[in-house]
């Protein structure tokens, strides 16, 4: 951008800006950003700010005046996406196991957590919003994350 806004170049991401003294490198995740840093000539990378009225920087404004409820917020989204990822895991197995040739060498296989549909969407919800939580933060994982990949 100039010093009056306007953008100079525009890109489809994963992108590198070329800028004076090294390139700004930017990636996305289904959910936001999942990278947006200055690399300089020498190799050092330093993270950029988030545009303050952008939802990356009304979350990194909470995260400044309010850092110890921010990083509750940020354990209870990475413990719904641990649970989301596990429950995830279970509900792909499960029926994979339960293919006739498996199934025979293996035995019967029971879900080890059976859960009733308003809790499987509840859960399915939470997920999600945790993912944008993390995304809104610029935090990325690739297990937790993967949906963003």
């Amino acid at each position: 951008m100039s010093s009056a806004g306007i953008a100079h170049s525009s890109a489809s991401a994963p992108a590198v800006f070329p800028v004076e003294g090294g390139a700004i490198e930017v990636a996305v995740s289904q959910f936001g950003l999942k990278r947006c840093h200055l690399v300089t000539a020498d190799g050092a990378e330093h993270q950029l700010f988030p545009d303050p009225r952008s939802a990356e920087g009304r979350r990194a404004r909470f995260e400044r005046r309010r850092p110890g409820l921010s990083r509750l917020v940020g354990a209870i989204s990475t413990v719904a996406l641990l649970v989301g990822v596990a429950l995830l895991l279970q509900q792909i197995a499960v029926p994979v196991l339960r293919i006739p040739p498996i199934a025979e060498r293996i035995g019967h296989v029971e879900p080890l957590v059976v859960l009733p549909l308003w809790l499987n969407i509840t859960l399915g919800l939470t997920t999600a919003a945790a993912s944008t939580e993390r995304a809104l933060r610029l935090r990325f994982h690739w297990l937790l994350d993967a949906a963003g990949n």
